[in-house]
């Protein structure tokens, strides 16, 4: 799983896999994982995802840029179509935006005009998280720096619109 986004009734997912095998058995892997948790935080039993998912295969370095900005940006996304206007720009605590190091100005604060080190999953902007991601680190050309070809991500932008 390279990124992720958990919204009120549903989840956004962009992963890499080797094959359909692959990806099915990591599709079940992740269903049953997120089930127990579910279950076990509002102390219930059963199934918490229907068993469905929606496949895309990205090809294109804009593909793969787009599905970042959805993925990482969907919450604004939601909260402009509730609220009519964009809410203040911060991390995502329920996606894996503060692991993402594609960000054109860090989030939560002013951006540190040259400094790299603000670009970076480790930069001084980066709200407290645990030392090891909760993502795997991609594997493919297109994932890793193609899709930088068409510019960084603006966490500003509303996905969509």
């Amino acid at each position: 799983m390279l990124h992720y986004s958990l919204q009120r009734d549903h989840v956004h997912l962009l992963v890499e896999a080797r094959s359909k095998g692959s990806l099915a058995g990591g599709m079940k892997s992740i269903s049953a994982r997120l089930a127990r948790a579910v279950n076990r935080v509002f102390r219930r039993t059963g199934t918490v995802l229907d068993g469905r998912y929606h496949l895309r295969l990205l090809r294109t370095p804009r593909e793969v840029r787009s599905a970042l900005a959805y993925v990482l940006l969907n919450a604004r996304r939601h909260w402009v179509k509730r609220f009519g206007a964009p809410p203040p720009v911060r991390y995502d605590e329920a996606s894996s935006a503060r692991w993402f190091a594609g960000w054109k100005t860090p989030l939560g604060g002013e951006a540190a005009k040259g400094s790299e080190e603000s670009r970076t999953p480790d930069g001084p902007d980066k709200p407290d998280k645990p030392d090891k991601p909760e993502i795997a680190p991609p594997r493919t050309w297109l994932a890793r720096v193609g899709w930088m070809r068409h510019g960084l991500l603006d966490p500003a932008a509303v996905p969509g619109s």
